[in-house]
């Protein structure tokens, strides 16, 4: 099957054209299931390959709720980080078959738009520093370019920090050890 006709790829086409844009999708020869065989399909940086990750946060009922990271073939993502900017007790990596059910894509080929339900997205900051990234168009061996802020608009997604590296405080910030300090009474 030619890769661009592919209903993956189609869907991916799709939610981005009723945002306004037309993405230019590339099918390659080799794979671009990692981070580095993209980089290496397109002959870009490793910093310039877009991971979509998706991870679940597990709610009482047994329901899970998605959150899709997006970001830096170089980052990876600080799951503490994540519970903070996502207000979750309890984040973690979906499975494959979560991936699957929750996005409707292969664990390998998840695209940052097109799922199968709404998903809440997250970009790190680390990908506004590029004037363009490549991202996975939902199969192997498919990817388009696109900028960083069109991919925030298309996948509305908040920027965040996500990767421990990326999060640098601001000149000046000063760090503040927490400390508890009782004072002795009576108790009653």
């Amino acid at each position: 099957m030619n890769e661009l006709s592919n209903p993956d790829v189609k869907r991916v086409l799709d939610a981005a054209f009723r945002k306004g844009v037309t993405l230019d999708v590339r099918a390659f020869e080799r794979s671009t299931c990692t981070a580095e065989d993209a980089a290496a399909a397109v002959d870009a940086d490793l910093g310039r390959i877009v991971k979509s990750l998706v991870f679940v946060a597990p709610r009482y009922d047994g329901r899970l709720v998605p959150i899709i990271c997006l970001l830096s073939g170089r980052s990876q993502v600080d799951l503490g980080l994540l519970a903070a900017v996502t207000g979750e007790v309890v984040v973690r990596a979906a499975t494959a078959r979560e991936i699957r059910d929750l996005t409707g894509f292969a664990p390998d080929g998840v695209p940052p738009i097109g799922h199968a339900r709404t998903m809440r997205v997250l970009m790190d900051q680390s990908l506004s520093q590029f004037e363009w990234v490549w991202a996975s168009a939902g199969a192997d061996c498919t990817l388009f370019r696109v900028t960083p802020s069109t991919l925030r608009m298309l996948s509305n997604a908040v920027v965040v920090p996500l990767d421990s590296g990326s999060w640098v405080p601001s000149a000046g910030t000063q760090m503040i050890e927490p400390r508890l300090q009782f004072e002795a009474g009576s108790g009653a």
